[in-house]
């Protein structure tokens, strides 16, 4: 147990009201990434420094007992509390920022990032924010290079620096196979997203696992260009469902079906340089996931309600 025995903490705390949630210890631990003997810890701490047993472990699933479902109301009061502190915290620690370098991903540009910065720029009337958008490693080079302060970025699989960096996770959204209405993959050519940029490379190395060569006459790395080459009927493409987003006047002229092959995803955090902006990358990721929820998968889910679980905030 973390907390010496006898004492209360916020992560006993955390752990307890998983596992009411939960009804499992397993579960418990798979949603907080720890090890189910951490959770029995952490419990039996907690029990032994109210003096009163919480949870009945013998039932399946897990209950609470009178004193647990007591306990509850006040764990989650307390937990509350301690997050409501944070975010104030947080926001005290943004009002002293006299400058903000943020670098955002090319998805994010016609509605997300303005919204963000509109709410940003409300809190923090002495604040210059300076925006530079772009490709995703490219984005995470100028964060090494200490010319950005935070990024919004894909995950890359071979960035050697992640370990250097406070990681947010904002979205997960799958590859989707945009097609003409209609139109039959098997026969038409792949227009292919520039391997140029990691997320053409991505898509280039999942095909190559899968043992899949499709005719392929075009390599491009605009969504609007891809897009309007499907929608004449020119060929088919790999892209996820933030390139529809982003160019969405082409929507209603093409379709988004499942991969004839093995799905893949992608990620996008928030990336900065770890403890140097103290809570403030926090703070960001938080609004910028709720913006991503109301923007993009809200909107996606009501068009593709076959995408729920895949298209999600993280």
């Amino acid at each position: 147990m973390s907390g010496a025995e006898g004492r209360v903490t916020l992560w006993g705390i955390e752990v307890f009201l998983a596992a009411a949630e939960e009804g499992a210890i397993s579960a418990a631990a798979r949603r907080l990434g720890v090890s189910p003997s951490g959770v029995s810890q952490q419990l039996s701490g907690l029990e032994a420094a109210l003096g009163a047993v919480l949870m009945d472990r013998t039932a399946r699933p897990m209950t609470m007992t009178p004193a647990g479902l007591m306990f509850r109301r006040h764990a989650q009061t307390m937990l509350n509390a301690a997050q409501e502190a944070r975010a104030e915290l947080a926001r005290a620690d943004l009002a002293g920022l006299t400058t903000l370098r943020l670098g955002m991903i090319e998805d994010f540009e016609a509605d997300v990032t303005p919204r963000l910065l509109s709410g940003l720029a409300a809190d923090l009337p002495g604040c210059r924010f300076l925006l530079e958008t772009g490709p995703s490693h490219r984005l995470l080079e100028r964060l090494e290079a200490r010319a950005l302060d935070i990024v919004v970025a894909a995950d890359l699989p071979d960035d050697s620096a992640s370990e250097e960096r406070e990681c947010h996770p904002i979205l997960r959204e799958p590859f989707l196979a945009i097609r003409p209405p209609g139109g039959d993959i098997a026969r038409l050519p792949l227009i292919q997203y520039s391997a140029r940029h990691a997320m053409g490379r991505q898509i280039a190395a999942h095909l190559l696992r899968e043992g899949v060569r499709p005719a392929a006459r075009f390599e491009l790395d605009s969504y609007h260009a891809i897009l309007a080459m499907v929608a004449a009927g020119e060929g088919w493409a790999i892209l996820p469902p933030l390139a529809l987003h982003q160019a969405r006047r082409f929507r209603a002229e093409v379709e988004a079906v499942s991969l004839p092959f093995a799905p893949f995803s992608r990620s996008l955090s928030l990336m900065a340089r770890a403890g140097v902006l103290q809570d403030i990358p926090a703070l960001i990721a938080g609004r910028l996931r709720a913006l991503a929820g109301a923007e993009v998968v809200a909107p996606a889910l009501t068009d593709w309600p076959w995408l729920k679980g895949e298209l999600a905030l993280t």
